[in-house]
């Protein structure tokens, strides 16, 4: 058995108006969840909010019965939890946010025993760290990742691209939702980040890396994300959630 220590923080940013990130945890169902609502989309406050508020109680009643988060039907699960999710949030917000109804992205933190899902929609992220090594453990829903992966632009030049920002996935879109879900096993000593793309614009890997891997509290490494964020511009909303895995024993 593994216990976990978390901390999670929010941040204006230095430059928007309101704040449309939103996060929450859930230690007894092994729940942890950010939230980053899509600028330009009336109500994106309010829809990170309403991920964030209903998770919990779906995962409650439709996780009851799992007992194995390695079982390929955990996360079947946990792919209809987000795609009924998604399809909730776009037809209960068209007559309140219009025709282009309300948007959001989500990642998400499920754990039980040493096994973990993570799922998410959007450009909100899950990384990893592991005896030093920082790992990228969902991949951006976006159009930029798309002419990356097609060898159309270069990571480099996806910094100054047009196109950032946009998303090709989250709760809340038109059509059928396509929820990404992955399981692994969860180790003493591992550190999990997840975040907001309001971190991630502003600091790269290395940048992460180098705070995530200090010895200090989780609340302490939220902090100094944020303060690094805000530091290199804070151009956008900061959701950040820092979770600390150790033996139950320890």
């Amino acid at each position: 058995m593994v216990s976990i220590k978390y901390a999670g923080l929010t941040d204006l940013g230095r430059v928007r108006q309101e704040n449309e990130d939103n996060w929450t945890a859930d230690p007894e169902l092994g729940l942890y969840v950010v939230a980053d609502g899509m600028g330009g989309t009336f109500g994106g406050g309010l829809a990170s909010k309403i991920i964030v508020e209903a998770l919990p109680s779906l995962v409650r009643r439709e996780f009851a019965e799992i007992r194995d988060f390695a079982d390929t039907e955990a996360s079947k699960i946990l792919t209809g939890v987000l795609s009924n999710l998604s399809n909730l949030l776009r037809k209960g917000s068209q007559n309140v946010a219009g025709p282009g109804g309300m948007g959001s992205t989500v990642v998400m933190f499920l754990i039980k025993g040493s096994q973990a899902l993570i799922g998410h929609m959007g450009d909100s992220r899950a990384y990893l760290l592991r005896r030093g090594t920082l790992k990228q453990l969902t991949t951006d829903h976006t159009v930029i990742q798309l002419l990356i992966e097609s060898g159309d632009i270069t990571p480099e030049e996806a910094l100054i691209h047009p196109a950032r920002g946009q998303l090709t996935r989250y709760v809340g879109m038109q059509g059928e939702p396509l929820p990404e879900v992955c399981s692994l096993e969860v180790c003493h000593g591992d550190r999990f980040l997840l975040c907001s793309d309001g971190l991630t614009g502003m600091l790269n890997a290395e940048q992460i890396l180098s705070i995530l891997k200090q010895r200090l509290v989780p609340k302490t490494i939220c902090k100094r994300l944020i303060e690094s964020a805000n530091n290199a511009g804070g151009k956008d909303n900061i959701a950040v959630l820092v979770l600390n895995v150790s033996n139950s024993s320890t």
